[in-house]
């Protein structure tokens, strides 16, 4: 359990990711939280964030362009790329493998309680749940899993899967880049991190505390 706390700390550190393939250790990280089933807990809204930061100093600027501006939009296309490939991998695993999403019980890699939060956010919401769970921890892993298991029309699921990822990239790589730059920002970083976190994950908490007090 040490060693996975050291290892999430570590992919939010701005440093080691420059150190350790930069953007594009991002890229992949992103593939596989969005798309593999084992990657729930890989902390995607930090990394956009951190990203956004990472983008806006010149000093650490990635190809192509030294120009930050330039370098924006260029990276925020790979991001939403990345995780658009991650929703389609993820849809198709489900899809192919309903047998297994769908059993009752848990496995090694696959536990009931993550697919059931899904399920019932995708019921809930419909075609909406694909784009939306891109901000909620956890769901934005299993809700394209769901959406294959239960057959959602693949047109539909594109959409919502293009648009969620650019809405969810634009947003917070944008506002990494933003105030990346600010000086409390960089002091603070842990902190910011830590509301990012808290911001995404209530409304998944409100809902579990509400249907646990019912």
């Amino acid at each position: 359990m040490e060693l996975i706390f050291d290892s999430l700390q570590q992919l939010i550190d701005p440093n080691w990711i420059m150190k350790n393939g930069g953007l594009y250790l991002v890229l992949l990280i992103l593939f596989i939280e969005t798309g593999l089933i084992f990657g729930f807990f890989l902390p995607g809204d930090p990394l956009l964030f951190i990203s956004g930061m990472v983008i806006a100093s010149v000093n650490e600027a990635q190809p192509p362009f030294e120009n930050p501006l330039f370098n924006l939009p260029f990276w925020m296309a790979l991001f939403a790329f990345s995780t658009i490939l991650g929703n389609y991998f993820g849809y198709w695993f489900g899809y192919k493998f309903k047998h297994v999403v769908n059993r009752e019980e848990d496995t090694w890699f696959l536990k009931r309680k993550h697919v059931q939060t899904a399920h019932e956010f995708y019921e809930k919401k419909g075609g909406f749940a694909i784009g939306i769970a891109r901000f909620l921890p956890i769901v934005r892993t299993f809700a394209p899993i769901i959406a294959g298991s239960v057959g959602m029309d693949f047109k539909k699921f594109s959409f919502y899967n293009i648009i969620g990822a650019i809405i969810w990239v634009g947003v917070i790589v944008s506002l990494g880049y933003i105030l990346g730059e600010n000086t409390w920002v960089k002091n603070n970083l842990e902190f910011i991190i830590l509301g990012i976190v808290l911001l995404v994950t209530a409304p998944v908490l409100i809902k579990l505390f509400i249907k646990k007090s019912r």
